[in-house]
């Protein structure tokens, strides 16, 4: 009988602690970017427009026809004509072209290059 007792009491603290987990005020934060002392606004990233994504692709774009470049390891992302180049190339030289040919891109305001070497896998 006492160990019932005991299952009961270790079973109700347990839904008790779980209800009390998922509960949540009229005023809590709904995002977990919100930490203390946030005023209840976030002010989130601005998304990829239109032209944002139109600029990312003809800059891909350039990239791919450019000679010698191998496109397949460079992600590029564009926000209001300011373009970022990140991901891996094969040689230094393709680093700078890459923004080289960026920048010749029409409607690229600015280039920030966060290309690095691709040195194999496994380390």
């Amino acid at each position: 009988m006492k160990s019932n007792l005991r299952y009961a009491l270790c079973a109700f603290c347990l839904l008790t602690a779980a209800g009390m987990a998922y509960a949540q005020s009229a005023n809590a934060p709904k995002d977990a970017s919100m930490g203390a002392g946030a005023t209840g606004t976030t002010q989130a990233a601005p998304s990829a427009t239109k032209s944002d994504r139109a600029l990312a692709r003809a800059v891909r774009r350039a990239l791919s026809r450019a000679q010698g470049f191998n496109v397949s390891g460079v992600f590029v992302r564009a926000r209001g004509g300011a373009v970022t180049l990140s991901g891996t190339v094969r040689t230094g030289d393709q680093i700078r072209q890459a923004e080289e040919v960026a920048r010749s891109v029409q409607g690229v305001n600015s280039v920030t290059n966060r290309l690095t070497l691709f040195h194999g896998g496994n380390g």
